[in-house]
């Protein structure tokens, strides 16, 4: 169904903007946090497990965040989880305890959750559905975006000020984000119900067909990003490159990934959503199988190339798929089940990819990973039609 009344230009104010500056706060702290940990007096254990807080206050906080959208509304939830943030990272500067820097994190983390859910419904509800891939690639080149902003900003920061005013700047960024929101015609993001239909755990065993098979979909690809994120950087260190390389390297091939961010939008719109998620999972498992041969800095280079291809032909395709999914009459309930089960599988793949690590070798470990994203890929291809998605 078309709608030639419907711009994307917009949503540039009332969701592009702010979701870039809310990803570039989040994108700000999380470098300095093991840093920051250390400094109050953490482990090397301890500061990995504070920095992965604001994943465990997301994840944990996915349900909840459904009610609390139901009963704000879309905008008004924008706004207070951006509001909260920035107090929640107010409070890091200020804390002077590694419980305190935790229980801040934390609630960070939750804040994440609630202005991903609200936009994310927002998005599934006033998007017409001939315009929503491409909407939501670009809603994922904002996260891409921020993700670059934030750390850069974090850096000068750092060598401006020190270490802890970085909380300062994240505080500002996530202000900024409701400040641009606010600013934008209320009308803008009307605050839908969403539909209510019960718990999210009731929606959930409802549609349970949808979760266990194009859910496990996404949540593989969710998955196998963090796999590239973090398996990247320790391929690096197994065959001896420089550090710095290794981040420059990663750093060209996630230009790419930005670049190409729009043409996920314009698969799915024009040839339907498999075409987006089957290249994707392919080439992200197969570009992980030849990251085992890659022994130079030339042949790692070109994997990060490759990886960074196949990502970026997935961009919002997971926001994209969640929202197609979601019944008229349950989205906000559905999605927070659906963004639970994507993110819950996100927050263990460090862990696991760690575990295979000890278990079967690092090279080992990938290869598994690449194998589960085939798995993915025949999912998101023999399922997406049974739901009525092109």
């Amino acid at each position: 169904m078309s709608n030639p009344a419907f711009r994307k230009r917009e949503l540039i104010f009332p969701v592009f903007v702010p979701s870039m500056l809310f990803s570039a706060g989040e994108g700000a702290i999380v470098p300095i946090l093991p840093s920051a940990a250390q400094h109050l007096g953490a482990s090397l254990p301890v500061a990995g497990f504070i920095a992965g807080l604001t994943m465990v206050g997301t994840v944990l906080f996915d349900v909840p965040a459904a009610k609390l959208v139901h009963r704000f509304g879309e905008r008004r939830s924008m706004l207070l989880s951006s509001v909260v943030a920035a107090a929640a990272l107010i409070g890091a500067l200020m804390a002077n305890t590694l419980w305190l820097l935790g229980i801040w994190i934390l609630i960070a983390g939750a804040m994440i959750s609630v202005f991903a859910l609200a936009r994310h419904a927002f998005m599934a509800e006033q998007v017409p559905l001939s315009h929503r891939a491409r909407a939501l690639s670009l809603l994922g080149g904002m996260f891409r975006a921020g993700g670059f902003i934030g750390p850069v900003i974090a850096a000068a920061v750092v060598y401006a000020f020190g270490l802890h005013w970085v909380y300062l700047a994240g505080a500002v960024l996530c202000l900024a984000s409701g400040a641009v929101l606010l600013a934008a015609p209320k009308d803008s993001v009307p605050d839908g119900s969403g539909g209510h239909h019960g718990s999210a755990l009731a929606v959930a065993r409802r549609e349970w067909r949808k979760l266990a098979t194009v859910g496990t979909s996404s949540t593989i690809l969710g998955s196998m990003r963090t796999v590239r994120q973090v398996g990247l950087p320790l391929w690096g260190i197994f065959i001896g490159m420089h550090p710095g390389t290794v981040s420059l390297f990663i750093g060209i091939a996630g230009l790419l990934d930005f670049v190409l961010f729009y043409a996920s939008g314009q698969i799915m719109d024009k040839w339907g959503r498999r075409w987006a998620i089957m290249p994707t999972l392919v080439g992200m498992g197969a570009s992980h199988f030849l990251l085992i041969f890659a022994h130079t800095d030339f042949w790692f280079l070109v994997v990060c190339l490759i990886m960074s291809l196949a990502n970026a032909l997935g961009s919002g395709i997971v926001l994209t798929l969640g929202a197609d999914l979601a019944p008229p009459d349950a989205r906000n309930e559905f999605l927070a089940a659906y963004r639970l089960q994507v993110d819950t599988g996100v927050a263990v793949t460090p862990a696991l990819l760690s575990a295979l690590t000890v278990a079967i070798t690092l090279p080992g470990a990938i290869v598994a990973f690449s194998g589960v994203s085939l798995v993915g890929a025949w999912l998101g291809w023999r399922y997406i039609p049974r739901f009525g998605i092109r």
